[in-house]
């Protein structure tokens, strides 16, 4: 059985999460996904949906086997529990491959790492649905627009 970790912060779900999931899952035959705590995510501004409240949007996804939280402390100690023959990254993650592959095998992890190409669309990142929002809809509405 293969083994897939994808990882993120899944912040506002589109299209181009789905993509990244579904290619993730189709190089094995189960996928766990790791999903960002709030207090660990320091290179994006940080998350408009709570932590919970994104874990449980990710497993309820097809694609997806196991969705978990991220460690608070070591972001490889749910990598050694889960031991993934592959690690997915998303096309705009900010990790370096060769120095991830290196950091794996420095604590015996043999996991090979992928890369996975973005989605097309033009809405498939969460800033840009934000700055779609903003620059649509402005501050000028009323709050709670009945959505």
């Amino acid at each position: 059985m293969i083994r897939v970790v994808a990882t993120g912060t899944f912040d506002i779900l589109h299209p181009g999460h789905l993509y990244y999931l579904e290619e993730s899952r189709r190089l094995g035959d189960e996928l766990y996904v790791i999903v960002a705590r709030d207090a660990n995510v320091k290179h994006k501004p940080k998350p408009i949906i709570p932590e919970e409240q994104r874990l449980r949007m990710i497993g309820a996804l097809k694609p997806v086997s196991h969705a978990l939280l991220g460690d608070l402390y070591d972001m490889f100690r749910p990598i050694a529990e889960i031991r993934p023959d592959i690690i997915t990254l998303g096309f705009n993650q900010h990790f370096d491959e060769e120095g991830l592959r290196q950091k794996l095998a420095d604590r015996g992890l043999d996991a090979g790492v992928v890369r996975i190409p973005g989605y097309p669309g033009p809405l498939a990142s969460s800033s840009r649905i934000v700055e779609h929002i903003l620059n649509t809809r402005g501050r000028a509405h009323p709050a709670g627009g009945g959505e």
